[in-house]
């Protein structure tokens, strides 16, 4: 769980930041980096967003969600269902960019 966590504790620091400079360079990469993108950017939606950064904040989450389901997608395919066995990190790499 400490993987999943960390990104979300990390984002809520971030948040901070954003509302002290909402326009500063932190929280505008921040809020278009999608880990971290849905808790930054609703920080800096009272203090007014360009309609750019709302948009390429929200593509790149779309992309996010796609890539990271089709990796889910590749590593269950590969692990648990050709091999049925309990994966760890390294092993989950391997199955992740293992040619098919």
């Amino acid at each position: 769980m400490m993987p999943i966590t960390l990104p979300v504790i990390f984002s809520f620091l971030l948040m901070s930041v954003a509302i002290q400079d909402p326009g500063g360079s932190l929280a505008i990469w921040a809020s278009i980096i999608p880990f971290s993108s849905p808790i930054v950017m609703m920080a800096r939606i009272p203090f007014g967003v360009p309609w750019w950064q709302l948009g390429l904040s929200m593509l790149f989450l779309i992309l996010g969600f796609l890539g990271t389901t089709w990796l889910a997608g590749k590593i269950y395919r590969t692990g648990i269902l050709m091999y049925g066995k309990k994966a760890n990190w390294k092993t989950m790499w391997k199955w992740a960019f293992r040619k098919q």
